[in-house]
């Protein structure tokens, strides 16, 4: 059976428990990181040197990064969310790469100060400073699927995943945002999967 090691209230274990639930996937799943330690023990760090989470492991085989471990699942189960075709695996990959490098590293800063940081220790103008970053990328992502169903088309692929979370993330903070009716919509077929439960209900932490 598959282990999980990462606690959920971490945006890049959620990706990969979503995706084993898409899948369909039995697993294990094992609190670490933060609060739950485990990640500085010397067995965890000769899995993972960086000492992070989440952790895939699958026999003996075990995988660090949180994109890359979505594609591995997706790709292990021959599943259509792995696309076949050359042209729309790259197009998803794009999507899964912009996540990390783009829109992860905008939105952080503002779910630090809103969720991890006491309020009478807060900085205004980092969480504003965040908005301002992140808020035209969600514009991006709206006119983008004004024009698909999907991130990589119009089907559910691996691209959608680490989204999805981030969507999650983002509409949780206590602050306003803009309607975006398009990638509501989007975010309205993930709420409403199976897959989604203990993941995408879960309040931020």
């Amino acid at each position: 059976m598959l282990r999980i090691w990462g606690r959920l209230s971490s945006i890049n274990v959620r990706k990969v428990v979503l995706c084993a639930q898409l899948l369909g996937l039995p697993f294990e799943r094992t609190d670490a990181g933060l609060s739950f330690g485990v990640v500085d023990t010397p067995d965890y760090r000769a899995w993972n040197p960086n000492g992070l989470v989440p952790l895939l492991q699958d026999g003996d085989f075990t995988l660090w990064e949180s994109n890359v471990i979505v594609r591995y699942l997706c790709c292990r189960e021959g599943s259509a969310l792995y696309p076949q075709d050359l042209q729309q695996r790259f197009n998803a990959e794009r999507w899964m790469d912009w996540q990390q490098t783009t829109l992860n590293p905008a939105g952080s800063p503002g779910f630090k100060q809103w969720i991890r940081t006491p309020a009478a220790q807060r900085d205004p103008k980092v969480i504003a400073a965040s908005v301002a970053a992140t808020e035209p990328l969600f514009q991006q992502l709206d006119d983008h699927l004004a024009l698909h169903a999907f991130m990589a088309g119009d089907a559910l692929t691996m691209a959608d995943i680490p989204i999805a979370c981030e969507v999650h993330r983002w509409w949780g903070l206590p602050q306003p945002r803009p309607a975006w009716p398009h990638l509501q919509r989007w975010y309205a077929h993930w709420l409403a999967h199976p897959a989604s439960r203990g993941v995408l209900d879960q309040p931020l932490s």
